[in-house]
């Protein structure tokens, strides 16, 4: 696994974190990070599928686990009471663009109410701080790039919608209740635990492994910014240390390496990086219903405040990737 800077998370020692969507990509490797930062670490876990085998390596499973769902808005309440937490890390969502298109209800309810009882439950108990998880997706198309903080959120499909909405809803809880919260808008995240085979990086290391054609749901021109997981994970600890340090608060923050690559970009550099010759699979004729064409960020709002910026080259960070998914095959076997 990658290796993390101790510039950021220099205020997390000591202190009650409470972090949802630890299962996740960037969670597995978030948890890690702040326990070897200090941190007194709280994890809400659904139970629906094995822990993430990065969570377990990244943690060794030194922190209390709360199962249950972020619709149980008592729970969420009784976990944050009594001084329970002092930080907030919300990463927890329906994160993929088909089963949005499919079931926006489930979409809507996870990502938008389920955010509402987080920062509901961080209000009614006085939490110093709070970083929701956004997405770059939440901009919606645009002609003008990249995608500055400044811009409107004009997002047309389900999953950026519901995206935007939380996003949006966060920061309403600084201004009108004072919650010191932070929203920070990602670019595609990769890196080794993520299961989902459906993101591009993840299916593309399952078919080099097995030795067959990577699969492009799209005709392969669609244009992504790409940011390695340790990136994404010290731009979240260098968030939490601006609102401890009263900057921030109600504010968005893009994190991204603002460099657009297609996808057939992504599948050369991975397919030279393991040394194989694989025709990719390409299925679509444009791009998939529900996604944008292009869009990357703009990261210089969070590098002015903070000196965040990405570490991690792409081949640097797809290398990275393959080898943690050789070592554990089993994560994405067909």
């Amino acid at each position: 696994m990658g290796e993390m800077s101790t510039e950021y998370g220099t205020t997390i020692k000591g202190r009650k974190v409470f972090v949802t969507g630890a299962d996740g990509l960037v969670g597995s490797w978030l948890v890690g990070s702040l326990l070897s930062l200090g941190a007194e670490l709280t994890v809400l876990r659904r139970d629906l599928h094995p822990a993430n085998p990065a969570l377990v390596e990244s943690s060794g499973r030194d922190f209390e686990v709360v199962n249950g769902d972020l619709l149980d808005a008592q729970l969420l309440e009784a976990s944050f009471a009594d001084g329970k937490v002092d930080a907030v890390v919300h990463l927890a969502a329906q994160a993929t663009v088909g089963p949005a298109n499919l079931s926006p209800r489930e979409t809507f309810e996870s990502n938008v109410v389920g955010t509402w009882n987080v920062l509901e439950a961080a209000r009614l108990s006085g939490v110093s701080r709070v970083v929701v998880a956004s997405s770059d997706t939440a901009y919606g198309p645009s002609e003008v790039l990249p995608y500055t903080e400044a811009m409107a959120l004009e997002a047309s499909h389900p999953y950026d919608a519901s995206k935007a909405a939380a996003d949006i809803i966060a920061r309403s809880y600084w201004s009108t209740y004072g919650l010191p919260v932070a929203v920070a808008r990602m670019a595609n995240l990769y890196g080794g635990g993520d299961r989902n085979r459906s993101r591009l990086v993840p299916e593309t290391a399952a078919a080099i492994i097995a030795g067959r054609s990577p699969v492009i749901r799209s005709d392969g021109s669609p244009e992504r910014d790409f940011l390695y997981v340790t990136d994404a994970v010290e731009a979240y600890l260098a968030i939490l240390d601006l609102l401890e340090d009263g900057v921030g608060a109600g504010e968005p923050f893009n994190a991204g390496s603002g460099v657009p690559l297609r996808a057939l970009d992504i599948v050369e550099v991975m397919c030279r990086l393991a040394g194989v010759e694989l025709e990719p699979d390409v299925r679509g004729s444009g791009v998939p219903q529900g996604e944008i064409k292009r869009h990357w960020i703009d990261s210089s709002k969070l590098h002015r405040l903070s000196g965040w910026e990405p570490r991690v080259g792409l081949e640097e960070g797809l290398a990275l990737t393959l080898d943690w998914y050789r070592a554990h095959p089993g994560v994405l076997a067909d």
